[in-house]
């Protein structure tokens, strides 16, 4: 009988777990009608009009070589070319609605390709990070790691999706620079809805900073100067380590409405804030350091193969079933903690950088301007 009642039991929580998970992906409600018109913007069809898709000529598209035998209406113009210091706007819309997924796959320099989001005609950026960064692949092409998660997936080779929610009440705007020397190319759809949204609604930003290396006994800032009433949901790290060694000890530590020295939030490690333990399983054989890899669809880390001296590492963490709710300001840092001999913490002077991602009521503060180029770009 006990074991018949701890097999109901298990079956019970899986459902409970399931039904959450299903609850969470919003698949409870796809069959329920919507007063919302979805469109989507390519280079097949900049504008999103209702018709206009696949339109391209053979005068026009650059992949009109490889059409040359079909003509129009056969993948005529597929992707982009931004050429070296070029802004390219990706898409304008001019109406009320939210962007529900974002699929890209980017060729270039991806810490040198820019991403940015406008909302409601505003002159400064919602939204500012490298390509790689944004979608949680920070350690560049090739280096692409494979995500399963709710808000970003990394499919291979290197098909980068966003499903997070961006809602706009008047328009917005979608660039992306080139800050390379060498062309850049783009494939890309952005599909939204066109549709209200409430006068309340929070908007979705994302802000990206680096430090290479630390300062010595110095925390790290993820994000800063975040003013006003909002959601914090989400925080991308790409982490390289300098020192041999373990380097994931740091505190994670959320500042929020008045807090000064001390924060209201203090995690109790690096690896446990992004929802693993021990050292992702950390082993040193011959010389070399192993870790178990994972991508949930909250949490995930992952071990970037590397010839050089520097280890690498990509984690996230998104806090969708618990978001870090704010009513006037927030301050979030990490530390950069290793250990020494004799059981001894040992501040690290790592490469971190990150993206943090908020919903928030507008108007934001001005960003912190992003490092030079040559500041972002990394060295192999």
């Amino acid at each position: 009988m006990k074991l018949i009642a701890v097999v109901i039991l298990m079956c019970l929580l899986t459902m409970s777990v399931s039904r959450a998970y299903a609850q969470s992906a919003d698949m409870s409600r796809l069959y329920r009608l919507k007063d919302a018109k979805t469109r989507s913007i390519s280079p097949e069809n900049f504008t999103g009009e209702k018709g206009k898709g696949g339109m391209a000529t053979l005068e026009e598209g650059n992949a009109a070589h490889a059409a040359r035998e079909l003509g129009q209406g056969w993948k005529v113009n597929p992707y982009v070319h931004i050429e070296p210091g070029e802004t390219f706007t990706l898409g304008e819309i001019n109406e009320s609605g939210v962007i529900n997924h974002i699929w890209m796959t980017p060729v270039g320099d991806y810490r040198l390709m820019i991403l940015r989001f406008y909302w409601d005609g505003e002159a400064e950026p919602s939204v500012e990070a490298p390509v790689g960064d944004f979608f949680a692949a920070g350690w560049g092409m090739g280096k692409e790691p494979r995500i399963t998660s709710l808000a970003i997936c990394v499919n291979p080779r290197s098909g980068f999706n966003s499903y997070w929610q961006m809602p706009f009440r008047k328009g917005c705007r979608v660039t992306m620079e080139n800050l390379g020397g060498k062309k850049a190319t783009v494939y890309y759809q952005i599909t939204y809805s066109l549709e209200a949204v409430p006068e309340d609604t929070p908007y979705f930003h994302a802000q990206f900073r680096r430090a290479n290396p630390l300062p010595y006994k110095q925390d790290y800032t993820i994000v800063d100067g975040i003013k006003g009433r909002g959601n914090y949901v989400g925080t991308y790290l790409a982490h390289g380590a300098n020192s041999p060694g373990w380097w994931g000890e740091g505190e994670i530590k959320f500042f929020m409405d008045g807090d000064t020295t001390f924060p209201t939030i203090c995690g109790t490690g690096e690896e446990d804030y992004f929802c693993g333990s021990y050292g992702y399983n950390e082993k040193k054989k011959l010389g070399m350091y192993f870790y178990e890899s994972f991508s949930s669809p909250y949490t995930g880390f992952h071990h970037v193969k590397h010839s050089g001296e520097q280890r690498r590492f990509g984690q996230y963490c998104w806090h969708i079933t618990d978001p870090i709710r704010f009513e006037q300001d927030l301050r979030v840092t990490i530390q950069s903690l290793g250990w020494q001999s004799e059981g001894r913490y040992l501040p690290l002077q790592d490469d971190l950088a990150s993206v943090a991602y908020w919903y928030q009521i507008e108007p934001h503060n001005t960003f912190p301007p992003l490092p030079a180029a040559e500041d972002l770009v990394i060295q192999d």
